[in-house]
């Protein structure tokens, strides 16, 4: 009999760990949410909203995908292969070729302006990049809605 119960009691403990787990809220530690239609970035962390930042994603022809991303992988001093060397500073790669980085073109930020990526304010750009580094890319989510 001891058998029948067992399965149903290792379920819920399972079910339990995995609520409890610091793995499963860690994901939600720094969030970045950029709005196309606002062209802004509100980034928490903890669920605490620090900051709210101007940024570019898409001229019109061009695409922002939306979704939910982590993060591939970081580069601080990037430079856009595919867009006659570009700088990308502090760039968080998220999708491929798409990344949240940093840009020269200052004075377009708060409408649309890139080939797809969103970029930022470098000095922005750099306070995010150090909080993905110091939390870990696991840790980070970058939530992209119209």
């Amino acid at each position: 009999m001891r058998r029948h119960f067992a399965a149903p009691i290792l379920a819920v403990a399972l079910a339990i760990a995995l609520a409890v787990l610091p793995g499963q809220t860690l994901a939600e530690r720094v969030v970045a949410r950029v709005s196309i239609s606002s062209q802004t970035m509100k980034v928490y962390h903890e669920g605490r909203l620090l900051y709210t930042w101007p940024v570019s994603t898409a001229k019109p022809g061009k695409i922002t995908p939306t979704g939910t991303y982590a993060p591939e992988f970081l580069s601080k001093n990037n430079r856009s292969r595919r867009y006659n060397n570009a700088p990308m500073p502090f760039a968080i790669f998220y999708d491929g070729h798409y990344a949240i980085h940093g840009t020269d073109q200052i004075s377009k930020l708060g409408a649309p302006a890139s080939r797809g990526c969103v970029r930022l304010h470098p000095d922005n750009a750099e306070i995010l990049f150090n909080m993905v580094k110091a939390e870990g890319m696991e840790n980070m989510r970058a939530v992209i809605s119209q």
